[in-house]
């Protein structure tokens, strides 16, 4: 289980990205991948398949690893760890591990 969520702003830690930001705009917990805004491009090569369409090369964005992914907090500015803090009435919040801040 991830604790990351959409919109989050999060910092790459390894690959051929790494140490590039960019917030998360879907997350898919079945496959344990998250896409996230200008990261992970990648060159499609596609041919005209109908009159009105273009072949050529196309630029994308593919998913990454959450285990790439590290969530960087408002508070501190910096990667940081997430925890769970469960409170008396059962609900569950996400805080920052590192300066134990309440994470939005």
């Amino acid at each position: 289980m991830s604790l990351l969520k959409k919109n989050d702003l999060v910092s790459v830690r390894v690959g051929k990205d790494r140490g590039k930001k960019g917030k998360i705009l879907e997350v898919m917990p079945k496959k344990d991948q998250a896409l996230v805004e200008g990261v992970n491009f990648v060159k499609r090569h596609t041919r005209q398949r109908r009159q009105d369409q273009k072949g050529g090369i196309l630029t994308m964005e593919r998913p990454l690893s959450l285990s790439k992914l590290q969530y960087i907090c408002n508070r501190c500015g910096r990667p940081v760890r997430l925890g769970v803090k469960v409170a008396t009435d059962g609900s569950k919040t996400r805080i920052c591990r590192r300066c134990k801040g309440e994470v939005t």
